[in-house]
């Protein structure tokens, strides 16, 4: 499935990722994390394919265990002791709750960071922001595209010294060590030499000077001004739920999360409110996916009429 999100308006790109990151990382309520886990796994799927996306969330599944076991070790916050360590420490049932919180918040960032450097591509991060903050929005840009060129070009790298047996693969110990730091030297020189030239490049184009015009192919379309309404109102709605403390969680000293005993109407509404809100990307993919079959069954329908009609 391709992704028609990518598609709108960087405005509306980049203001859902902000709206959505800040909910991941600041709201540490149950329901508020799962939805936001749940919807970042399947945008992620949507965006890399299933098996991309289960692959990454087993690698990040480790993170929520060691934080559940590292967060009791150092923090003893908490009225319900379930045991001792060996100094004497106690591990409380509201640490370990906390950690898996923690480590679940972490993961839904992860994923929603990866979704991010898809949809919002260089070239549109510094259409929003290349005029006011030229110098930065470069380096901001350059930041969020070297990840995924520094893991393309270290294996380059790595197969290029494979090849005169200097990897990471041979030798003993200390030659592993070696060759590592090796090509840990090569990626940095090349890292640094990208950006020099990048900004020297940008630097000859006029980048940043004043009355420069640039070229954009993104236009405020109709389209664009339904999603972002829709999106406003959404996004409304969830945070007037917020502010009536339908996503109130205590972890300490005692555990207390509000809006789930009793399942009242309005924090189901804002409950409800932000499955949409995570999930509009994939509600719009699924849309134009429709869409496209309804235009393809419609252009099928039309062939056979036509033969038919040629028939006769």
């Amino acid at each position: 499935m391709e992704d028609s999100f990518s598609g709108y308006h960087p405005v509306i790109n980049f203001v859902y990722f902000v709206a959505v990151l800040v909910f991941s990382m600041f709201i540490l309520h149950p329901v508020f994390l799962a939805v936001s886990l749940f919807s970042a796994f399947v945008y992620s799927g949507v965006l890399k394919g299933w098996i991309k996306a289960l692959k990454s969330a087993l690698i990040c599944l480790p993170v929520i265990i060691i934080v559940m076991l590292i967060n009791p070790m150092f923090n003893h916050y908490g009225v319900t002791i379930l045991f001792y360590l060996y100094n004497g420490n106690p591990v409380t049932l509201e640490s370990i709750v906390y950690g898996i919180a923690m480590g679940v918040t972490l993961i839904t960032v992860f994923i929603w960071f990866s979704c991010y450097s898809r949809v919002m591509t260089s070239d549109k991060f510094i259409f929003l922001f290349g005029r006011v903050i030229p110098a930065l929005s470069l380096i901001l840009s350059m930041v969020l595209r070297f990840v995924p060129k520094f893991i393309a070009e270290i294996k380059v790298i790595s197969n290029g010294q494979k090849c005169i047996g200097r990897d990471l693969s041979n030798g003993s110990i200390f030659q592993r060590a070696r060759h590592g730091v090796t090509i840990l030297s090569i990626m940095i020189t090349w890292a640094l030499e990208n950006a020099i030239e990048t900004a020297d490049s940008m630097k000859a184009r006029g980048y940043g000077l004043k009355g420069r015009t640039a070229f954009s192919i993104y236009r405020f379309d109709r389209r664009d001004t339904v999603a972002s309404v829709i999106m406003l109102a959404v996004l409304a709605c969830v945070v007037v739920g917020i502010s009536r403390g339908f996503s109130f969680t205590q972890y300490n000293p005692q555990i207390r999360i509000s809006g789930l005993q009793p399942l009242s109407l309005g924090s189901l509404f804002t409950y409800l409110s932000y499955f949409i809100f995570c999930m509009m990307p994939v509600i719009i993919d699924g849309v134009a996916e429709l869409k496209w079959w309804w235009l393809k069954r419609q252009i099928s329908e039309a062939e056979e009429h036509y033969e038919g009609v040629e028939a006769i």
